[in-house]
């Protein structure tokens, strides 16, 4: 081929071996190298070279698993992934996808609700524990089995997920750990004397920390798979949030918030206080690997001194930065997900505020929520925020200004989203309705019941455009609706 010929590359009166002239182009963006292209056949062949279209990929964020022998030609798979980001930003803004709902009625009413890369677990009223996987249209929803147990069993009061683990816990103070890879029995079960005021589980590893009452526990799988109590830490008040920290080698680390103390929690060592100032509670909590920020609440005692989030480093367990000077109380913060230097909160004066961690300002501050925030989530162009009267609202930042919203019943108490899907949960605060027995299922009408949303955002629209997943049945399902008989969309599998 005519690249195999090239040897020398002219550079203007002198001539370059072909791999000086590459280390050169290196420096170039895509406009740059596409004005090059047109200066001569030999410009050409080095401009669209695989290994630069593959380093500008990788730059912009693209296909980074994929080595350079993957693709015969990066330059297209740059455009086509440039093209496909570009129309999940269009349909996101326009509200193009398709919304179903994670309906499982016999579940009494929706106690908690957690999500990990588009797979949902959910617990309910009746101690019933339900996985969902959106990534694949999978609405059947199995039940994750507990220890057997007679009689009814209490109620879940959280339930956390990640790539390898669900973890559900009762109001009995009763922890089921499921492999979710491996199936619906359980392979880990404990019990505090006590029923939970927190439950952690990371983002990846296998670590489960609960606090009961003054003590909080940390469970690790020692390396023959059976698990273990690794620590266990006495503290001197009731723990509000808990949180394991991410990608920690050797041992698991957790950040325990207690009324006023924020402790940092080692497996080897006794707890340490990361932060204590008498008298200003901590309102909420969020950590990433390096990093911890908490709101606190000042009662006012220092005028000058209002409500404010703190950002701490976990390894120095130095305070780096204050930001925010609310009247109002921060009820939610996120800084796992959000992008370097950022980080978003929700507040009761019913802001969302986005600062910018390196000058301690903030970016944007969005009038969002009728009651006050409680769950929001940010990327590099918009914010989703959750309300307490139930409205799921998508901003873009930089505007400042609301694309769309959707409302349901019930506080928002559950937000995630990736580029192309978003998962709310809307969860009621009331766990028994008023005229409803116990025993009796469809006495609890619909609409108290708490509600799961799962949000597709396509790049290419599935056949069957805009069918309604109601629409979409096989027929097969045995639930005791027969909503979906008769309706004017033909079948191929009848």
């Amino acid at each position: 081929s005519f690249q195999n010929e090239i040897n020398e590359v002219p550079f203007f009166d002198v001539q370059l071996p072909y791999e000086l002239a590459l280390k050169i182009f290196q420096y170039l963006g895509k406009a740059e190298l596409g004005r090059c292209a047109q200066v001569s056949r030999t410009w050409k062949v080095l401009a669209e070279d695989e290994v630069l279209w593959y380093r500008l990929c990788q730059e912009e964020g693209f296909l980074l698993d994929r080595s350079i022998s993957d693709h015969s030609c990066w330059k297209l798979a740059l455009k086509t992934c440039r093209a496909r980001e570009h129309t999940l930003k269009y349909n996101w803004k326009n509200r193009i996808g398709a919304v179903s709902q994670l309906r499982y009625d016999p579940g009494k009413i929706l106690c908690d609700v957690h999500s990990c890369e588009g797979v949902v677990i959910a617990g309910y009223t009746s101690g019933e524990v339900r996985l969902w996987d959106t990534r694949t249209w999978d609405y059947t929803a199995p039940a994750l089995e507990g220890v057997p147990d007679p009689g009814p069993r209490p109620h879940v009061s959280f339930v956390r997920i990640n790539s390898s683990l669900a973890v559900a816990a009762h109001e009995d103070g009763t922890i089921s750990v499921w492999n979710v890879l491996l199936g619906q029995e359980p392979i880990h079960h404990y019990q505090h004397n006590q029923r939970l005021q927190a439950l952690a589980l990371g983002p990846d590893g296998a670590a489960v920390a609960t606090a009961s009452g003054f003590e909080v526990r940390l469970e690790t799988p020692r390396d023959t798979g059976f698990w273990q109590t690794t620590a266990t830490f006495e503290i001197q008040k009731l723990v509000n949030f808990l949180n394991l920290v991410p990608d920690v080698s050797g041992g698991a680390v957790a950040v325990a918030a207690a009324e006023d103390i924020v402790y940092l929690l080692k497996a080897e060592d006794p707890g340490k206080v990361l932060h204590s100032v008498y008298g200003q509670p901590v309102t909420c909590l969020d950590v990433s690997a390096h990093e911890a920020a908490f709101g606190i609440k000042t009662f006012g005692w220092l005028l000058n001194e209002p409500n404010q989030i703190l950002l701490y480093n976990l390894e120095t367990n130095q305070c780096l930065t204050k930001v925010g000077n609310s009247i109002g109380d921060f009820t939610c913060v996120n800084l796992h997900a959000s992008p370097p230097h950022m980080l978003v909160a929700g507040n009761k004066d019913r802001r969302v505020r986005v600062w910018d961690l390196r000058s301690g300002e903030a970016v944007c501050s969005l009038y969002a929520h009728q009651l006050g925030v409680s769950a929001v989530q940010m990327d590099d162009w918009k914010v989703v925020s959750g309300g307490e009267e139930g409205l799921v609202c998508v901003w873009d930042q930089r505007m400042g200004t609301k694309l769309w919203e959707m409302h349901a019943r019930h506080p928002v108490r559950h937000l995630w989203f990736n580029s192309h899907s978003l998962i709310t949960a809307n969860i009621p605060e009331e766990r028994s309705p008023r005229g409803s027995s116990a025993d009796d299922d469809l006495a609890v009408h619909r609409k108290y019941r708490g509600i799961i949303y799962s949000y597709e955002f396509w790049v290419e629209q599935p056949a069957g455009d805009g069918v309604l997943p109601i629409c979409r049945s096989s027929y097969a399902e045995l639930s005791g609706y027969n909503y979906n008989i008769g309706l004017a969309v033909p079948y191929d599998s009848i």
